[in-house]
């Protein structure tokens, strides 16, 4: 028996070591925000105060306009496509939502849908915005058909981009699963996010061989910025809440887009969120996945334009 201690003793030592040895490799400093800013808040990118956060934004083009949210883990810069599509006949709004880009994190840490959903119309009051169409991808998705139902008067149009709301169901990719566990969070929170990373971001493209390399640098570069990767496991380890059967509320002019290769959340949500609110229309990809309009921005950016025109 002392000597089976003695030898459990010795293996849970080195398990310990060999997981301080990792750590200790792994491990990730934040980016400067001020670095991130040089590479990543170029061009059109503006700061403006809400909320408490410094939010990172694009305000372009000119016309009736159009505000665009992303989703989990990512940035504006997702829309790029969408921006340069729309912006000659649209007024073009998009900005890094708390928790993510360089807005970072928020700082009372939260990130309940119905605080981003305040958080936008704080933003649209700020930038006198007015009356917009709303799109969204993911979470972004999420948070804007939740904005139609709190603030029906504010949105002209909705399009909702692979967009989250529904229970979710099957596996969810790993890094969403361990941002989700407090203790194993916590320790992200630090370790170097690149492996990760880039192994999500080829599962929600649906032809992997579209991401670039620059792409994937912009997704684990935003990672690092101060806060994210703390504020990351915050968002996913909130419960999920169905709220879904507010859609049928809505009476705003909807299109559904949706990648058929979408493995994070599966495409025959296209048809629930179409059966849900009245008179929404589907188009869907069969070669793209959970986010087109940055896998394939041009051709999902005119259908998107196409959506808006015909009125």
């Amino acid at each position: 028996m002392r000597n089976w201690l003695r030898r459990l003793g010795q293996g849970v030592l080195g398990a310990v070591l060999l997981l301080c040895a990792l750590v200790a490799w792994q491990w990730r400093s934040d980016i400067p925000l001020d670095q991130l800013k040089a590479r990543w808040a170029t061009g059109a990118s503006r700061f403006v105060d809400v909320d408490g956060m410094s939010v990172h934004y694009r305000d372009e083009g000119s016309g009736p306009p159009v505000v665009l949210l992303h989703g989990t883990g990512s940035s504006l810069h997702t829309w790029d496509a969408w921006a340069d599509a729309l912006s000659p006949s649209r007024r073009v709004v998009r900005f890094d939502l708390p928790g993510f880009g360089l807005t970072g994190p928020r700082p009372d840490g939260d990130y309940r849908i119905e605080t981003y959903v305040a958080f936008v119309d704080h933003v649209a009051a700020r930038l006198g915005i007015g009356r917009f169409a709303l799109a969204g991808n993911s979470l972004g998705g999420q948070i804007a058909w939740r904005f139609a139902v709190a603030h029906p008067e504010e949105v002209t149009d909705l399009i909702l981009v692979d967009a989250g709301g529904y229970p979710r169901t099957g596996k969810r990719p790993i890094v969403f699963r361990l941002g989700g566990i407090p203790g194993v969070s916590s320790l992200m929170a630090h370790l170097d996010p690149r492996a990760l990373v880039e192994r999500t971001t080829r599962q929600i493209y649906g032809n992997p061989s579209r991401l670039t390399p620059d792409v994937v640098d912009r997704y684990v570069e935003l990672s690092l910025r101060p806060g994210n990767r703390a504020a990351f496991g915050a968002r996913t380890s909130l419960p999920d809440e169905d709220r879904t059967a507010e859609l049928r509320g809505l009476r705003v002019r909807t299109l559904v887009m949706w990648g058929d290769r979408d493995s994070l959340i599966p495409s025959s949500n296209a048809w629930r969120f179409a059966a849900d609110i009245p008179g929404a229309t589907v188009r869907t990809y069969p070669d793209l996945g959970h986010v087109p309009m940055e896998e394939d921005g041009p051709r999902t950016a005119a259908d998107a334009r196409a959506f808006l025109e015909r009125r």
